[in-house]
Formats: C-alpha cells, structure tokens, sequence
C-alpha cells in the first residue's frame, strides 16, 4: 500500500507547465519557454532541498508543437519513443497502451484501466508501479490539482522511487498526457 508521500498532487491542466508536490513541497516542477527560433523547450527541475533544484530532464519539442526530443541525464532519445504505442491488436486489453524502456532497460507500459479514468503503469512483469489518476480541479495554494501521480514503492523491483527511474516515469506521464490532450 502506498504511503502519503508516495502520491503527488499534478498542477495545471497543461502538463508542460505544471508542479508536483506532496505534504513536503513541490518535488518535480516542468517550466516551458519559448526561444527566439519559436522552438518551445520544457524542462522538468527536481526539488532536492529547500531552495534547491536539480534540472533532470529537457524536453525540445518539434517546430509545429508535437514530439520532438528528449534528454534525460544524459541520454537523449525522441519522445516517440517515450509513448510509443503499444503493438497489441485492437480490442486487447492493452488497446490505448504507450511502452518505454526505462534507464534500468526494462519495457514499461503506461494503459488505461477501464471503467476508471485511472492510467496505469506496468512493469515487464504485469505489476502495476504507479498510476495517474485524473481529478476533478481542486484549488490548494500551489496551483489547480488536476490529477494525481502514485507510486508504488514496494511492487515489482521495487525501484519505482529511485530518481532515475521516478524522473523517468514522471517524464512519461506528463507526455502522455500531452498525446491524450492533443490526440497523437
């Protein structure tokens, strides 16, 4: 069972400009800009002490606004491959699924779990590590809460909160929730 600190609060209806945070503070924080070419670039910043930011991630989007690419650390892949979707046959379970492989190697696969509004992620194992749920807005002093992002600290590999794979997944769930807001 997740513990309160493990379920952060997601600001904003725009994801790319949007807080995270729990009852310690803000933990991720994606800021946008605009450069002078018109290229719009998002980087994800984690809190990693009062007053003190880590940048982990930037996000360059395409010229016409779509998926463009991505640097984690120090890997840069393009963001398709972040929400790929999934190869299984329409009407599978699974319809609506995006994989990723993780910097641990392994495949993940964010999917809707219906009849909830819940999107799950999964392991290569089946286990569900973390999930974003959708929420109706709720105004707190840091922004608007939209939606709520889980993590399951003691399931699977039991990795899920370890920063290079939490920075990961919150990169994943903030593009696909750019692909359902935007129908790519």
């Amino acid at each position: 069972m997740a513990t309160s600190t493990d379920v952060l609060s997601w600001t904003n209806k725009d994801p790319r400009e949007s807080q995270l945070f729990n009852s310690w503070g803000v933990v991720y924080r994606f800021s946008t800009v605009v450069g002078p070419t018109g290229q719009s670039v998002t980087t994800l910043w984690r809190s990693v002490r009062t007053n003190k930011e880590d940048r982990v991630a930037k996000l360059e989007w395409a010229s016409n606004g779509g998926l463009g690419r991505a640097v984690i650390g120090k890997n840069a892949v393009p963001m398709a491959d972040l929400v790929r979707l999934d190869g299984f046959p329409v009407g599978h379970i699974c319809n609506g699924a995006r994989v990723f492989y993780g910097p641990d190697g392994l495949q993940y696969r964010w999917r809707p779990s219906p009849p909830s509004l819940d999107i799950l992620l999964e392991d290569g194992g089946g286990n569900v590590v973390a999930l974003f749920r959708p929420t109706r807005p709720t105004r707190y002093q840091i922004g608007d809460v939209y939606g709520e992002l889980h993590f399951y600290r003691n399931v699977g590999a039991a990795t899920i909160m370890h920063p290079p794979i939490m920075d990961t997944v919150t990169v994943t769930a903030m593009l696909y929730r750019f692909c359902q807001a935007f129908g790519l």
